[in-house]
């Protein structure tokens, strides 16, 4: 029963049937199994409603981070020969980005980029650079998932990505999830990846990661058309909407990742005050950059910054 309850937490989560089996460590087959026997969803709940439990779930005593390093070791390991397929679909971002179509909405929003990727663009192979970046994105992405979040965009050698806060009375779960996810591909990275790539003769990779929470705009940006392939008059043509996000916490993000030192974490005052009082103690306010001009909604005041305490 407890089984059962964790498989249906995680699915209503919006984690990929392949990603709960390898945290629970069952198969893919009973996943899918225990999903299809109980109905998770209600299909006569408003559109708003039904993002609620998307973020009700505090993910990280289930994620084997042993796994993940696992993963990343492998799939470096099959993009560098050539043998890795990219398999990552962003169709569930969308779907959720739809349910929220025209409205505002708080998200966690979480952006990771490569550290001197333009020194390794001018040192490795075009080849090499574009394997690495590719297993790279690849389990970035699926550690995304794993903490019940969502890719909404790669950007070159970046990546972001946005948890949903259903309850802006309980910002603590989205904002531990985000951060606890940061973490696991920090160690991902340096404990999966850079062994491999040593081993390979390959520069070892640094990350970096920005962390804020914020009201964003969900809009609508045009559509996403596919053919059925048939090459005749009667081809199927499948028009679904594409959706984005606009506000002023993505650019908070991306601008204190660049703040960022390698393989560390700079988070926002509102996840800062998110957090439990051991997950604070992990962090410490930053003297902000010369032109940080970004101002708190709340005071007024500078946005304060907070990076590792050690």
């Amino acid at each position: 029963m407890k089984q059962k309850e964790t498989v249906l937490n995680l699915h209503n989560s919006g984690i990929l049937p392949e990603v709960i089996a390898m945290q629970l460590d069952i198969s893919k087959e009973e996943v899918i199994r225990i999903i299809n026997d109980t109905n998770v969803q209600d299909q006569g709940t408003p559109a708003k409603q039904a993002s609620a439990s998307l973020d009700v779930f505090y993910l990280d005593a289930l994620v084997n981070i042993d796994n993940i390093i696992k993963s990343a070791q492998l799939e470096m390991w099959k993009s560098l020969k050539s043998e890795m397929e990219f398999n990552i679909s962003t169709e569930d971002t969308q779907n959720a980005l739809a349910k929220l179509a025209g409205s505002k909405v708080t998200l966690v929003i979480l952006y990771i980029d490569i550290v001197g990727s333009t020194r390794l663009s001018m040192t490795l192979p075009v080849d090499k650079l574009a394997a690495i970046v590719r297993a790279f994105t690849h389990e970035m992405s699926l550690i995304v998932s794993a903490y019940g979040g969502y890719v909404l965009k790669y950007l070159g050698d970046a990546i972001l990505a946005f948890f949903v806060a259903a309850d802006k009375s309980n910002m603590y779960i989205p904002c531990s999830n985000a951060v606890n996810c940061a973490r696991s591909m920090i160690r991902a990275v340096k404990e999966g990846f850079n062994p491999l790539l040593n081993q390979e003769g390959y520069p070892e990779l640094g990350v970096r990661v920005g962390i804020d929470v914020g009201e964003v705009v969900v809009v609508q940006y045009g559509w996403n058309v596919q053919s059925s392939g048939l090459d005749n008059d009667n081809s199927i043509v499948m028009k679904k909407p594409h959706h984005d996000i606009l506000g002023y916490t993505i650019s908070v993000a991306s601008k204190i990742t660049g703040i960022a030192e390698p393989n560390q974490i700079v988070i926002g005052q509102y996840v800062y005050d998110a957090l439990d009082k051991e997950q604070r103690d992990a962090f410490k306010q930053l003297s902000t950059p010369e032109m940080w001009n970004y101002v708190s909604s709340k005071t007024g005041k500078l946005y304060n910054l907070y990076g590792p305490s050690t």
